[in-house]
């Protein structure tokens, strides 16, 4: 089983990924993109699914005409693990 982060590693998160929010209602983070239309949105989200099978890991996500939000959790874990802390970086940079 993969682990969990740890309280310490979830604190840090704030510092890690500045852009990333907990979500409410579960144990993830969150991030929501605007792009200039539905053609970037889905351009990005294209790199996204490259990027996440090459990671082996699988956002949950959504699209909205130019908006994409994304939602990272590890199934397996039961909730965060550095998993998601490393796609959320690599996604990062392709923002």
């Amino acid at each position: 089983m993969i682990p969990r982060l740890t309280d310490a590693e979830r604190a840090a998160l704030v510092d890690l990924l500045p852009e990333w929010a907990l979500a409410k209602d579960r144990d993830a983070i969150e991030r929501r993109f605007a792009f200039a239309n539905f053609s970037e949105a889905f351009a990005f989200m294209t790199r996204v699914a490259l990027l996440a099978e090459a990671h082996d890991h699988h956002p949950e996500w959504s699209n909205v005409y130019n908006r994409v939000s994304i939602l990272l959790s590890t199934h397996d874990a039961g909730g965060l693990s550095a998993r998601d802390i490393r796609l959320a970086e690599a996604i990062d940079r392709l923002a």
